[in-house]
C-alpha cells in the first residue's frame, strides 16, 4: 500500500479522498503546504501525493497548477471526490453564538453566501481540519469551524449544520502525483502546459492541433507564467493517451507551434457518474 502525502491535518478532506481512491487503510502523510507534498514525493518520502487541482463552485487552486509546472513529477490519477462541508462548534455553542467561522479559504469561498446570510465574520485557516483541531483546543464560544464530519469525530466537536455548502454539488478535482507513469487504462485523459509565441493566432495555431484532429478538449486554464511578466502558460486537459498515434502527431504539431511544451502525464480518467447537480446526497 503506498504511503500517500496530503494537505492538513487528520480529518482534511484531502485523506478522505485519499481513502476514497486507495482504501480505509491507506498510510498517510499529513504536510502543511501543498508545496511539502511535492518535496515529500519528489525526495521519495512519499510515494505518492493527494493534490486538489480545481473546485467546482470555487475554481482552479492556483498553486498547485504552479507546483505542477515547477516539479518533475507525473499526474497518475484523477479523483473526484464531493464536498459536504459542516459547521462544527464546541458542545453547548448555538447558532446564536456565533460570531466567526474559520475554515481554509477555498471552503470559506464554498460557504460564503451560507456565511454572509448569517453575518458571520469569515477568518481564514491554513486547513479545513487544521480550523477545527484550533477550535477544539481554544474552546472559543463565539467561533465555529467549517470542515468535514469526520473532522468533528477526530477533534471532538459538535455538529451544529450538515451540507452548509453554498450548491448542492460540491466537486473537487484532485491529482494523485507520483514519480512515475501510471499504467495505460482503458479510458484515458492527458494534461499538459505549453506557451505560446507573441504573435497574432498563436492560441489558435496551438488549439487547431486539437480541433484538426478531432481531439476533445476537457479543461483550458491560463496562468500568468512567472519567470516573464505579461506572459501566460496554459494548463490543458484532453481525452486520450499520449501514446496513442492520433496524440503523438498531435504533441509534434503542438510542439513545433508553441513556444513551451510540458507533457504533465496521462491517466486514468475519473468517472463522472452521480455528479450531476440533480444527484441527492
Amino acid at each position: 500500500m503506498p504511503l500517500v502525502a496530503f494537505q492538513g491535518e487528520p480529518g482534511a478532506y484531502s485523506q478522505e479522498a485519499i481513502f476514497q481512491a486507495f482504501s480505509a487503510d491507506t498510510q498517510t502523510l499529513a504536510c502543511h503546504s501543498f508545496l511539502q507534498i511535492f518535496q515529500a514525493v519528489d525526495s521519495g518520502r512519499a510515494e505518492l501525493g493527494m493534490v486538489p487541482i480545481e473546485n467546482s463552485t470555487a475554481g482552479a487552486i492556483n498553486e498547485s497548477y504552479d507546483l505542477l509546472l515547477d516539479y518533475d513529477l507525473r499526474i497518475t490519477r484523477e479523483v473526484i471526490f464531493r464536498v459536504r462541508h459542516a459547521l462544527l462548534a464546541i458542545e453547548g455553542v448555538t447558532l446564536a453564538d456565533i460570531q466567526r467561522v474559520y475554515s481554509h479559504p477555498a471552503a470559506l469561498a464554498q460557504c460564503e453566501h451560507f456565511v454572509a446570510d448569517h453575518k458571520w465574520d469569515a477568518i481564514a485557516a491554513y486547513d479545513t481540519a487544521g480550523a477545527a483541531k484550533q477550535l477544539a483546543e481554544s474552546r472559543d464560544s463565539q467561533a465555529a469551524a467549517i470542515a468535514s464530519a469526520t473532522a468533528a469525530q477526530i477533534y471532538g466537536l459538535h455538529i451544529l449544520m450538515r451540507d452548509v455548502q453554498d450548491l448542492k454539488t460540491n466537486l473537487t478535482r484532485f491529482f494523485v502525483v507520483g514519480r512515475h507513469e501510471s499504467p495505460r487504462a482503458e479510458k484515458s485523459k492527458t494534461s499538459l502546459v505549453f506557451s505560446t509565441r507573441h504573435i497574432p493566432g498563436a492560441l489558435h495555431a496551438c488549439l487547431g492541433e486539437f480541433a484538426s484532429r478531432g481531439m476533445n478538449l476537457t479543461k483550458l486554464e491560463s496562468r500568468p507564467d512567472r519567470r516573464q511578466p505579461w506572459h501566460y502558460v496554459f494548463y490543458l486537459d484532453f481525452e486520450g493517451h499520449w501514446d496513442d498515434p492520433p496524440c503523438r502527431d498531435m504533441l509534434i504539431g503542438l510542439l513545433n507551434q508553441s513556444s513551451f511544451l510540458k507533457v504533465l502525464g496521462s491517466y486514468p480518467a475519473a468517472p463522472v457518474e452521480g455528479t450531476r447537480a440533480t444527484d441527492e446526497f
